[in-house]
């Protein structure tokens, strides 16, 4: 008997290379971004976004600038097409895209229900932020990238409509 567990441990720690490769931290990317976006808005009964090529190649855009002045802060809006926008930096190939999105879905700890910016348990909108730009009701759709820089990566999400509108309810 102890053969045949060993045995078993033997193919799967040849295989693993092979089961990693086929979900590594970029395999699915865009689908898996959207995935953790709306399991979180599906737990709280808001309706799912949809995935945008244009927002997502917008978001590309503005991850490749800031890789490239190493720079980490939000793009100027752009009154003729106002998007939303969250960033994330981390340890570069360190992190799945599930583990990204949940570090804004972490914030909800400090969130209350109301009208933004009155959403934040601290007193500051801004511990809540990424997450009510996630959970916004009227946003619809999204679209993120992910660059790499020399020691981080970078994720930018872009979202049509625009949250964080003061006055309005998040959800």
């Amino acid at each position: 008997m102890a053969n045949v567990w060993a045995i078993r441990v033997v193919a799967l720690a040849l295989a693993a290379p092979f089961i990693v490769g086929t979900t590594g931290l970029s395999t699915n990317l865009d689908a898996r971004l959207l995935a953790a976006h709306n399991r979180e808005r599906s737990a709280a009964g808001v309706p799912p976004l949809q995935w945008d090529d244009q927002l997502a190649a917008d978001a590309a855009g503005w991850a490749e600038t800031l890789v490239e002045t190493n720079q980490f802060e939000h793009s100027d809006d752009d009154d003729d097409d106002p998007q939303g926008e969250n960033l994330w930096l981390g340890t570069k190939a360190y992190y799945p895209p599930e583990a990204m999105v949940g570090m804004w879905i972490e914030e909800k700890k400090d969130f209350r229900p109301g009208a933004f910016p009155a959403v934040s348990r601290t007193g500051n909108y801004e511990d809540v932020g990424h997450y009510t730009q996630l959970m916004w009701r009227d946003t619809g759709s999204v679209g993120c990238a992910v660059r790499t820089g020399e020691e981080y990566d970078i994720l930018v999400c872009r979202y049509r409509h625009a949250g964080n509108v003061e006055g309005e309810r998040v959800f």
